[in-house]
């Protein structure tokens, strides 16, 4: 249940694609790095908005119903057998995914799925907790669960590649500075054990099967020339079904990667030797 030739799968949260586009960033990182499956988050457009001629992908869109906001894409050279966008009817009526404030989060275009032959493609951009923890119950109680439940229920069919922008730093070595930021947003106990709850159920946090300690982020802020510094966070992440380990040949932070304020994050699938 593994590719039968060498698959890169590549996630990108662009923070808003027509600006990506526009600072002709975008075509050269394709170009350049040409992965056979791309995922995006936060693309704030409509396709119809953007006109992307990318030749040779398909592509996949899943907008926000409010406009300029989240929204997730898939574009992959080899079509896929099924796309669904969000979480499919029969898995979504066991849920709710509004927040306290009656905020619906499953209108917000933060999933996509890609079957392929031998193993699903998940893309997602979790709900932001909020600088005043707003959303944080939204995370911990309804969102986390349901998304963990969601890849499991894949899983039982085929294995899974989930990967996007999840908001939490797993652990101290995955931002710069734990200490003063224990409990704010993106670090609080709640969203690392939601994330926690992914590693006890036997998904594979890609990155650490090659690289350890901290050093490796993929979001910076803005301020205080964090990026150039490299005070940075790690938030997003290409996780895998336990079934495909051994075919994770290399896991990879594209930090050069500018255009964002997040950078892309990569894997190498590939038959087992």
């Amino acid at each position: 249940m593994i590719p039968s030739k060498p698959l890169s799968i590549y996630s990108w949260n662009v923070n808003g694609v027509r600006a990506v586009i526009k600072k002709d960033v975008f075509g050269p990182f394709v170009e350049a790095h040409q992965p056979d499956i791309l995922c995006l988050q936060e693309t704030k457009a409509d396709p119809a908005q953007v006109g992307l001629d990318l030749p040779g992908y398909q592509q996949y869109w899943n907008s926000a119903e409010k406009k300029g906001y989240s929204g997730t894409a898939i574009f992959t050279k080899q079509a896929p057998l099924a796309v669904t966008y969000g979480f499919p009817a029969a898995f979504a009526e066991k849920v709710d995914l509004r927040d306290d404030q009656d905020r619906d989060s499953a209108t917000e275009g933060r999933i996509i799925t890609a079957e392929f032959d031998t193993f699903f493609v998940v893309t997602v951009y979790t709900p932001n907790a909020k600088e005043d923890l707003s959303r944080l119950p939204l995370r911990f109680k309804q969102w986390d669960p349901a998304f963990l439940a969601y890849c499991q229920w894949l899983e039982a069919r085929k294995p899974v590649v989930a990967c996007g922008d999840l908001n939490v730093a797993h652990t101290e070595l995955d931002l710069a500075n734990p200490k003063p930021n224990r409990g704010k947003k993106g670090f609080t106990d709640e969203e690392r054990q939601g994330f926690q709850h992914f590693i006890d159920a036997g998904f594979i946090d890609t990155l650490r099967l090659f690289k350890q300690g901290n050093g490796h982020y993929t979001w910076w802020s803005h301020f205080a020339n964090a990026r150039t510094r490299n005070i940075g966070w790690r938030i997003d992440y290409v996780l895998v079904s336990a079934a495909l380990r051994h075919a994770v040949k290399a896991a990879d932070i594209h930090a050069a990667v500018i255009g964002s304020d997040h950078c892309p994050v990569s894997i190498l699938l590939a038959p087992a030797a």
